[in-house]
């Protein structure tokens, strides 16, 4: 039977010790089969723990695999379409819900943290830095955004005060968000595994979902083994494949690229970021940047649509740290790898239902930290009866996109390129 490991990354590198995981070797029932162990089914299997229910989960490969144990390591609240764009598309009431639930993921984050004792280096503070006077102006106004919504724990930052907290000379202002932060995040999805088998869930490793069959009863079917449940809960996002064809046609897999530094040492890493904040620039294609608990720069950025592996990632993604950080064109590269999220046409998340029992969540854009743990609640409520929260999420359009999945990453990287000249332009 395959084996697939981590891919070659700083986090798998670092990771905490933990002990092996069987693949589903037999035929088993549970109340809720999870099919994905990233931070959506992880989220999703520890409410449900909580609230009585029997949960199994099953894995492809190994628990935080996919973008979950891959990506920037970035708290970031809201979604990846801000309130005041699901206001517009669906009006008043229904964006009140979205919105009163768009910062509720990073509290879920560090509630975990603090209960389950999870050692994944989580620090507070996340900066916005715009480049431009009109990408601040959009700070200012998101700030008023989401205080409308009573998120109060920012700070709008003049040049002057955002080259306090990040030495890089390319920045107009910026906006600091205390509850945002920065986390080890195959860390934090281990942390959360090990929760989920303390509360007496089920986790399989090497356990690829490679049928589902639907019914009053769903059994999904592993290489070697079934399981039976009363409920299943779809959380593969960027690394379901076809498993569920009708969730396939509205999202694309995109790739993102990282790169991390050897060690900087405390004092050039504190003079990079003197407060150890994480920091995200507010072009449409965007680069983030944080350090992590070595004093490393984790740095990342660029898409690649359709989710092709680069073939050189140091040579896309160094040139971006160095136009931030000049003085580190002598610094070894030590890792570099990529990883999958899921892009919808909207950039909003899709949520819903198949049947009267196959519950999904997926699409997070390239936002998905913060999301995911919400979406677990979300999911973990609508099991109980309770849909409210869940029914906001299901009621948001979707479309597919044009051309199918033919011609959607052609179309994808063209709009990208129009958004990569205005971000040029400053537009």
């Amino acid at each position: 039977m395959a084996n697939t490991p981590y891919p070659e990354s700083y986090y798998a590198a670092s990771a905490n010790a933990v002990p092996p995981r069987p693949a589903l070797q037999d035929d088993v029932e549970t109340d809720v089969c999870v099919i994905g162990a990233g931070y959506t089914g992880m989220s999703s299997a520890l409410f449900l723990l909580e609230n009585g229910f029997k949960v199994t989960v099953l894995e492809a490969a190994k628990v935080g695999f996919g973008a979950s144990g891959r990506n920037g390591g970035q708290i970031v609240n809201s979604y990846s379409r801000d309130i005041d764009v699901i206001e517009r598309t669906v009006g008043p009431k229904q964006a009140q819900l979205l919105g009163q639930m768009a910062f509720e993921g990073g509290r879920i984050i560090r509630e975990r943290v603090a209960r389950y004792n999870i050692q994944c280096d989580l620090k507070d503070g996340g900066v916005f830095a715009a480049m431009t006077a009109k990408q601040m102006g959009h700070l200012e106004s998101q700030k008023r955004l989401w205080e409308r919504f009573g998120h109060t724990q920012l700070e709008l930052m003049d040049q002057r005060r955002i080259r306090e907290v990040v030495a890089c000379d390319q920045y107009v202002g910026g906006m600091l968000d205390m509850s945002g932060g920065h986390i080890h995040p195959l860390n934090l999805a281990l942390g959360e595994a090990a929760a989920v088998e303390s509360l007496g869930g089920t986790i399989y490793e090497q356990s690829p979902a490679v049928r589902i069959e639907r019914g009053a009863n769903p059994v999904v079917h592993t290489p070697q083994g079934k399981v039976r449940a009363k409920f299943i809960i779809v959380a593969g996002n960027a690394y379901l494949g076809n498993l569920v064809p009708e969730l396939a046609a509205k999202s694309m897999p995109c790739g993102t690229q990282v790169i991390t530094t050897e060690p900087l040492g405390e004092e050039l890493a504190r003079t990079l970021l003197p407060q150890d904040y994480c920091v995200e620039d507010c072009n449409y294609l965007l680069d983030y940047y944080r350090l992590s608990g070595d004093k490393r720069l984790i740095f990342g950025g660029g898409v690649v649509y359709g989710a092709r592996d680069p073939a050189n990632i140091e040579a896309i993604i160094r040139p971006k740290m160095l136009k931030a950080f000049p003085q580190l064109k002598d610094v070894k590269i030590d890792y570099a790898w990529t990883g999958n999220f899921l892009l919808t046409l909207s950039r909003l998340p899709q949520v819903g239902r198949l049947g009267d029992n196959i519950y999904y969540s997926q699409g997070c854009s390239g936002h998905g930290v913060t999301y995911t743990h919400l979406a677990g609640k979300v999911l973990a409520e609508a099991l109980r009866g309770q849909a409210e929260r869940f029914d906001a999420f299901a009621d948001l359009p979707h479309y597919p996109f044009p051309g199918g999945q033919l011609l959607r990453t052609p179309f994808a990287a063209l709009g990208a390129w129009y958004y990569g000249l205005r971000d040029k332009f400053g537009y």
